[in-house]
C-alpha cells in the first residue's frame, strides 16, 4: 500500500506540473531556457595526459636532449650512425638512473646522458687517471672543459678516475647501468679487459645492466687475427662479460652496417669519423659510413653478491 501511495503521489505531481506548463506558455519557455546541470568530469578536458609508460617518458626526454642546441652540428650528424635514442632505450636508460659511462673521450654521449640524467638521475664519467698516458690526459681535460663551460647542462655531472690495471669505478653496488662505447678493443690490446669487466660487475647493483657497443669482426674471425684492426669477435666480448659474472640478456643490430667489409689498410680507423688515410679514397670510405658494431646488453644476476 505504501509503494502504491508513493507512486500515486509522484504521478500526481507530474500531472500538476504538466498542466501548469500547458496553461502558461511563458512558464514552459522559461523552463526550457534553464540549462541542464552539468556534472564535472573526473579530469578537465584540457589537462595534460601523462605518458603511458616509463619508456614513453624516456623517449620524449631523449627527443628533447638530442635536439639540444648545446650539441655541435658535427656530433648531431653522427646520430645517423650511432643511433643514440634506440641504443639507450635498448640498454634501458631512464632519466632517474645512476649511469656510469666508461672512458667517454671527448664526450659525444656525455652531451646526451648528462642533461638527460641531470634532474632526477646521476651521470658519472669514468676516465683513466690522467697519469696513465697522453690520451687519458687529453680526454680528461677535454671533458672537464666541456662540463665547466656549460654548468646549465653538465653542472651535476661527475668525473671519476681509475687505474686501468686495477680499476675501481665507485662504491660496490652503486650504479644502475654501466655503458661503454667503442672501448673494449683498446682494453684488449692493453691487456686490461678482464679487469675492466670485473670492475663493471662490482660497481653495478644486482640486476644492473652493462651496455657494450664495439666494432664487430666477422663471426669466424680469431681474436689474434683482428685485434690490431679495432674489430673484435662478438663471442670474445661475450666471454669477457660472462667470465666476470654477467649474463647476456640480449644483442641487437641497432648499430649494424652491412656496408662495412672490415678489410681496410688502417683497420677500423680508415672509416669515418677518423679517416686515417686523409683524402685518399675519402669519398669511398664516407660512402661506407661508420663501422659495423655489436650492441650487447648484459645483466648482473639479481642474486649476485659483489666481491
Amino acid at each position: 500500500m505504501k509503494h502504491r501511495t508513493q507512486a500515486a503521489r509522484t504521478g500526481l505531481a507530474s500531472l500538476v506540473a504538466a498542466t501548469l506548463l500547458a496553461a502558461c506558455p511563458a512558464l514552459a519557455a522559461a523552463a526550457q531556457a534553464v540549462p541542464p546541470v552539468s556534472v564535472p568530469p573526473d579530469q578537465p578536458s584540457d589537462a595534460l595526459v601523462p605518458p603511458t609508460s616509463a619508456r614513453d617518458f624516456t623517449a620524449s626526454q631523449l627527443d628533447g636532449v638530442l635536439a639540444g642546441s648545446w650539441r655541435p652540428a658535427a656530433n648531431r650528424a653522427r646520430d645517423a650512425y650511432r643511433h643514440p635514442k634506440a641504443t639507450l632505450q635498448f640498454f634501458g636508460v631512464r632519466p632517474d638512473r645512476t649511469v656510469i659511462e666508461i672512458t667517454p673521450g671527448g664526450g659525444w654521449y656525455a652531451e646526451i646522458l648528462a642533461p638527460l640524467l641531470r634532474d632526477n638521475g646521476r651521470y658519472i664519467a669514468a676516465e683513466k687517471a690522467p697519469a696513465a698516458d697522453a690520451e687519458a690526459r687529453s680526454d680528461d681535460s677535454t671533458l672537464r672543459r666541456k662540463f665547466a663551460a656549460d654548468p646549465a647542462h653538465y653542472g651535476k655531472a661527475t668525473i671519476v678516475t681509475f687505474d686501468p690495471k686495477a680499476p675501481v669505478l665507485g662504491p660496490a653496488g652503486s650504479a644502475d647501468l654501466v655503458l661503454t662505447f667503442r672501448n673494449v678493443h683498446n682494453w684488449v690490446v692493453a691487456g686490461t679487459a678482464p679487469a675492466m669487466f670485473k670492475a663493471f660487475f662490482a660497481v653495478l647493483k644486482p640486476g644492473g645492466v652493462l651496455g657494450v657497443v664495439d666494432h664487430r669482426a666477422d663471426d669466424d674471425a680469431t681474436l689474434e687475427a683482428v685485434k690490431s684492426s679495432g674489430y673484435l669477435p662478438t663471442r670474445y666480448v661475450v666471454k669477457l662479460a660472462t667470465d666476470a659474472g654477467f649474463t647476456l640478456d640480449e644483442s641487437s643490430d641497432i648499430n649494424a652496417n652491412p656496408k662495412d667489409t672490415r678489410d681496410y689498410p688502417k683497420g677500423v680507423w680508415t672509416l669515418p669519423p677518423t679517416l686515417t688515410l686523409g683524402e685518399k679514397d675519402k669519398a669511398k670510405y664516407q660512402a661506407i659510413g661508420e663501422s659495423d658494431r655489436m650492441t650487447l646488453r648484459f645483466v648482473k644476476p639479481a642474486a649476485a653478491s659483489t666481491p
